[in-house]
């Protein structure tokens, strides 16, 4: 929803929410062969809901993206109050894999918007980094993490096991714990 646009009613924001999510399955797991149909159904509404929120194929898998965008985004702020601060960016590396692995699974449909003319990566970088940055900060406050490491530089180096690993979790596992532990290391 764009700035200035009323809220939808309820029922209308669960619709929306449900296929979004129907949206990111199907084109994680099947790519450009994810049928509309398959996603309105899967979401349990008709096809004609579907093209209401969203008219085009591209509108909605740049729609599913950055609702996978927001959802880690938004889970920074609810780990730091669930967690110790170090514990939070462990886990929070570990729903960005999640994230990651989903987003090459939608390679393909994303290319697809890419060719329309859309930029879906348009605020990726910054809203990503503003979700790790208060994590390393709460991590440096409570002397568990450096302060001498960007956001920037720890959502590279994360970005770069992800696609290193592809889909081998216990390799990118092991690279986010050496990560974790450079972090965390004291020079002398």
């Amino acid at each position: 929803m764009g700035t200035g646009e009323r809220p939808l009613p309820a029922d209308a924001q669960r619709n929306r929410d449900q296929i979004l999510a129907s949206a990111a399955r199907a084109f994680s797991t099947c790519g450009l062969e994810a049928t509309l149909e398959g996603i309105a159904k899967d979401a349990g509404v008709g096809i004609g809901t579907l093209y209401r929120h969203f008219p085009t194929r591209e509108l909605l898998i740049e729609a599913a993206y950055r609702s996978e965008l927001a959802a880690i985004c938004d889970a920074a702020p609810e780990l730091l109050d669930s967690m110790p601060p170090a514990d939070a960016l462990r886990t929070w590396m570990d729903r960005y894999m999640d994230y990651m692995t989903r987003k090459l699974g939608m390679a393909d449909a994303l290319r697809a918007v890419i060719a329309s003319g859309a930029n879906p990566y348009a605020q990726s970088f910054e809203l990503l980094v503003g979700a790790i940055k208060p994590l390393l900060d709460a991590g440096a406050a409570a002397g568990d993490l450096r302060s001498d490491v960007s956001a920037d530089d720890v959502l590279v180096s994360i970005s770069g096991v992800a696609l290193a690993a592809g889909k081998n979790r216990d390799q990118a596992d092991r690279a986010l714990n050496l990560l974790m532990d450079g972090l965390r290391y004291r020079g002398t």
